[in-house]
């Protein structure tokens, strides 16, 4: 008897990284009904667009894919066949029921805490009954609900340990999409790493909305890199995104004397101004900011920062905007992610008062892209001349070429065998773009050994 042929599952991931692991456990979810996933909407039994809420317009972004998968429905369905369409993510938790009424060929609405109740969804729609939409804010029900097993392709691997946000940036949709702040048990965590270990997975990249408020029974972030920092293959470990406010002693600690934990902190500060900053509702200042990096840089003196930036935020000024390229030039950033402010709705910060042109956030980005640039070019040439251990993930593009990662998560192109993909080997920098390195391995030894 021949075997049932395998269904067919596509995923679109807009956003963060924490979608990232999310549909990748949608996979792991769907897989044991026969779903494998594929790289091309077209002829698929199952779309998942896994949506993010955080930039203006992303609505809009996700109908006019949905108007372009539809077609893809209605010409399967001229072919006799089917394609279920489900939207997941935070779009589905922000717009619901909107969406099903906008697009009827979408199917299925799943919230980021509900994808585990996919499969009985599926067959709810498949038989045209019971309630189409998931939006609740369950987070543990959705981790206890989760095959053990998850099916990785590399030797780096994201692991959710946190979700959700008790801060309330009044730019920001994330404590109505994702829910109150929730910490994993440690003890699941450290289970799944282990199976993260076991197959070949030697960089952990520790996932959360504010991942530093992590508090799992009684367990800090610092406590819980510990402990996974014990087990045996993984050696490197990171973490975001963080809060500033959220930065405890005991991880600052762990940055100087922990050598798993990698020398690249992800830490927002948002603005330089105080006034920008309290209308944010952040919870800190400038100068706070300023002096947490000095006593981290203190414990670990090669640390890379990397930071987000937002222009243009409600009444900010121009000498608001001068006192942000001012914290920038008193830090020094190794790469970071700069917006112009986009409102929100149902945020409080799009109903406040002085709203700043477009034009004006536009030429204050520029301004500050072109320092943020000045300063990742400068302290990638701050490498060359160095060694640095590299994990090297993949083949590059040419002939021979390997890429990996060092540990300030700069991507490391160099010549070597196939056979060090998977492992950490000295390169010594020869060359510096503003996006990443190129190097030799330091010597003939590796290449034997490999």
């Amino acid at each position: 008897m021949s075997e049932t042929p395998q269904k067919r599952l596509y995923i679109k991931t807009y956003g963060c990284q924490m979608n990232v692991y999310d549909s990748e456990r949608m996979a792991d979810v769907l897989r044991p009904l026969g779903y494998g996933v594929v790289d091309d909407p077209e002829g698929a039994d199952l779309v998942v667009l896994n949506t993010c809420h955080i930039r203006e317009k992303a609505t809009e972004k996700v109908y006019s894919e949905l108007g372009y998968i539809k077609q893809m429905k209605d010409r399967k369905a001229q072919a006799g066949g089917r394609m279920t369409i489900a939207v997941a993510g935070c779009v589905a938790q922000a717009e619901g029921k909107e969406i099903m009424h906008r697009q009827k060929a979408v199917d299925l609405v799943v919230g980021p805490q509900s994808y585990h109740q996919l499969p009985e969804l599926i067959a709810r729609a498949h038989r045209a009954t019971g309630e189409r939409l998931a939006v609740d804010f369950a987070a543990d029900e959705k981790f206890d609900a989760l095959p053990a097993e998850r099916q990785v392709g590399g030797v780096s691997a994201f692991l959710t340990v946190q979700e959700g946000c008790d801060k309330f940036c009044t730019f920001c949709v994330v404590p109505y999409t994702r829910g109150g702040e929730w910490s994993r048990p440690p003890e699941a965590i450290e289970d799944e790493a282990r199976r993260l270990a076991d197959q070949g997975v030697r960089e952990l990249t520790l996932l959360g909305q504010n991942v530093n408020a992590y508090d799992g029974g009684g367990s800090s972030l610092a406590k819980l890199v510990r402990r996974l920092a014990r087990i045996e293959g993984i050696d490197r470990i990171r973490y975001t995104t963080s809060h500033p406010r959220d930065m405890g002693d005991d991880l600052i600690e762990a940055h100087g004397d922990l050598p798993e934990l990698m020398p690249y902190l992800h830490l927002p500060v948002q603005a330089g101004s105080d006034k920008i900053l309290k209308a944010m509702n952040r919870d800190h200042t400038a100068e706070s900011y300023v002096r947490l990096i000095e006593r981290i840089r203190a414990a670990r003196p090669d640390i890379a920062l990397s930071g987000d930036f937002i222009v243009g935020f409600p009444g900010e000024r121009d000498g608001d905007f001068e006192k942000t390229l001012e914290l920038i030039r008193d830090v020094g950033f190794a790469s970071a992610f700069s917006f112009k402010y986009s409102r929100r709705p149902g945020t409080p910060a799009s109903a406040m008062t002085g709203q700043v042109d477009e034009a004006v956030k536009t030429e204050r980005l520029q301004r500050l892209n072109a320092l943020l640039d000045e300063q990742q070019v400068a302290f990638n040439a701050g490498q060359v001349g160095k060694t640095l251990p590299v994990l090297f993930e993949k083949n590059g593009r040419n002939p021979g070429q390997i890429v990996g990662r060092s540990p300030y998560l700069q991507a490391v192109f160099a010549t070597g065998p196939d056979s060090l993909i998977g492992q950490i080997a000295p390169v010594r920098i020869e060359s510096a773009a503003k996006m990443s390195l190129g190097g030799v391995l330091e010597s003939q030894s590796v290449l034997e050994s490999a």
